[in-house]
């Protein structure tokens, strides 16, 4: 019997500042799998008059974007591309690939992407991006855990044109410097660009009320980084990741893009992580 040719999955991509372009590069290069990158949808194609995509990829028309024969949609363009795009995306029956993922402290916008999601019979993925062991905390959720917290700590240079600006002088801080603590759903409406990954965490694990997180101006430090520490049936478990940020953008960093191309590579591949 011949082996059927799998077809090679279909990729829009939300967003072109610096994720975005890191995940059409790898995905041109062959680094998402059996993927290829179909359209990118941006809100002013002019704004772009150089750029390494292929003719016709870009695309500021929003009916051209979503009519192009989509499977999976990718966003990367912040809060407002979620809350303005997720029901399209699954409505055309398309997988839709979350990073701005603080943009589901929303409840009632978590619910109804969902309810889409199962009424299409398509899925919210949620790449780890910034972060690690959301796997292990997903697991651990199938037994009682007791508490999950996340510390971020970050240098002074990812805090500009945030709301950090509003409780500390970013050119005067000489030492490390809490200027958040509370839960998950807090942190994703004050830090939509910088604390995503609370909202990740919360989803995998035990929800935005119940998960405790404390932000930190560092400006002993350089790279972007993330503590986790959970307690519950499972055991425990401590991870400490430390991202190196992206020049063009340093309040994320290089492991986002990869992260994403990760994810895709996983829709095609006959070997999985999980």
């Amino acid at each position: 019997m011949n082996k059927i040719e799998q077809r090679r999955i279909r990729a829009g991509l939300i967003g072109y500042g610096t994720a975005g372009r890191d995940v059409a590069e790898g995905i041109l290069k062959g680094n998402a799998g059996e993927c290829e990158l179909t359209k990118v949808l941006v809100r002013d194609s002019h704004r772009y008059p150089e750029n390494d995509l292929p003719e016709g990829i870009l695309t500021d028309n929003v009916d051209d974007f979503f009519n192009a024969g989509l499977d999976v949609i990718i966003e990367t363009a912040g809060h407002d591309a979620v809350r303005h795009y997720a029901s399209k995306a699954l409505s055309k029956d398309c997988d839709f690939m979350v990073v701005s993922v603080g943009a589901f402290c929303d409840q009632t916008l978590l619910d109804n992407t969902l309810q889409l999601a199962r009424q299409h019979g398509k899925r919210v993925i949620i790449p780890s991006a910034a972060i690690a062991g959301l796997d292990r905390l997903s697991a651990a959720t199938q037994g009682h855990v007791n508490n999950i917290m996340l510390t971020t700590r970050k240098p002074v240079m990812a805090w500009r044109g945030t709301f950090a600006e509003e409780s500390i002088n970013l050119d005067t801080v000489k030492e490390p410097t809490l200027i958040f603590e509370g839960n998950a759903r807090e942190s994703s409406r004050l830090f939509p660009e910088s604390v995503n990954v609370s909202a990740a965490l919360s989803l995998a694990g035990i929800g935005f009320e119940s998960t405790t997180v404390r932000v930190l101006v560092d400006p002993t430090i350089e790279k972007n980084i993330h503590e986790v520490s959970a307690q519950g049936l499972f055991g425990e478990v401590h991870i400490e990741v430390k991202n190196t940020p992206t020049p063009g953008n340093p309040k994320t960093g290089y492991i986002v893009a990869m992260s994403i191309l990760s994810s895709l590579r996983n829709l095609s591949s006959p070997l999985v992580f999980s």
